[in-house]
């Protein structure tokens, strides 16, 4: 039995930084900061020092390497997920599963940022 959460970092790769990085800052009411420079691009998730999340992250932005249509899909934690849902769609991303009840588990909302990647939002209200 496992004792720790096993994920340790995620990347979303993206195409344009500046519309990638004001999406997200824009629906999850967060900044990005600056992790890197040069060739690859980093702007990371902030993660505080007594933070309840297990894990962080980045945005990247690397030559040769594409965005959009993987089978990986990252789920945020949100207070309310239809909430950040909405901001999705104000933000230039679209939604292609409208808040979903998963029982005792509580509720997603499965959404496509500006780059292509699909994204899930939890929540257990």
């Amino acid at each position: 039995m496992m004792k720790n959460n096993p994920v340790v970092w995620f990347e979303i790769y993206v195409q344009d930084m500046a519309r990638a990085k004001a999406f997200y800052e824009s629906v999850f009411q967060t900044k990005l900061e600056m992790m890197s420079e040069g060739e690859m691009e980093m702007w990371g998730f902030p993660r505080g020092e007594n933070s309840e999340f297990g894990i962080t992250g980045s945005l990247v932005k690397m030559q040769g390497v594409p965005s959009g249509g993987n089978s990986t899909i990252v789920y945020f934690s949100c207070e309310d997920c239809a909430v950040e849902g909405k901001r999705v769609i104000a933000a230039g991303g679209s939604v292609c599963q409208e808040k979903m009840s998963i029982g005792q588990y509580g509720f997603f909302v499965l959404a496509v940022d500006t780059e292509g990647n699909t994204i899930g939002l939890h929540s257990m209200k």
